[in-house]
């Protein structure tokens, strides 16, 4: 098919930063910290089985804050407080299409975590690039049903 019919494929996008993942060892009291110290409410706390994980949401404008609770000790997030001690574990950007955005960056030979999206907090398809590619630190992309601001 001639690309004068159906135009060049759009590239995807990264639209904002959709959250910041903060490791903490006490989901209860991060969250208190933040609701009446820092004045960011909690909007929902759902746990996540595959990753071994609590996430409380914590919306601010466009973005939220997700603070982040081991639910084993052998977990991602537990390990990255063994190693590391509580704060940011990622900073996460939403995408317009996380799998074009994927096959976009694994040819620029950016290492990924994840070669295929999935499921995440809160209803997002989501994929880690390792922090060998990103200047040491860990990158979220995700995409959420629906919602492309």
């Amino acid at each position: 098919m001639e690309e004068r019919f159906y135009g060049p494929k759009k590239k995807p996008e990264i639209l904002h930063i959709d959250h910041v993942g903060i490791a903490v060892k006490d989901l209860k009291a991060a969250i208190a910290f933040y609701e009446n110290v820092i004045g960011i409410k909690c909007t929902a706390i759902e746990e996540v089985a595959e990753q071994k994980v609590r996430v409380a949401f914590l919306p601010s404008g466009d973005a939220e804050v997700e603070l982040l609770e081991s639910t084993d000790p052998e977990g991602p997030i537990a390990k990255f407080i063994a190693k590391n001690g509580e704060g940011i574990q990622h900073v996460a950007y939403r995408v317009d299409d996380l799998e074009a955005k994927l096959e976009e960056l694994k040819k620029a030979g950016v290492p990924l975590i994840d070669q295929k999206p999935r499921r995440g907090a809160g209803g997002a398809d989501i994929a880690f690039l390792h922090p060998k590619g990103t200047f040491g630190h860990l990158v979220e992309l995700c995409q959420r049903p629906g919602k492309l601001k």
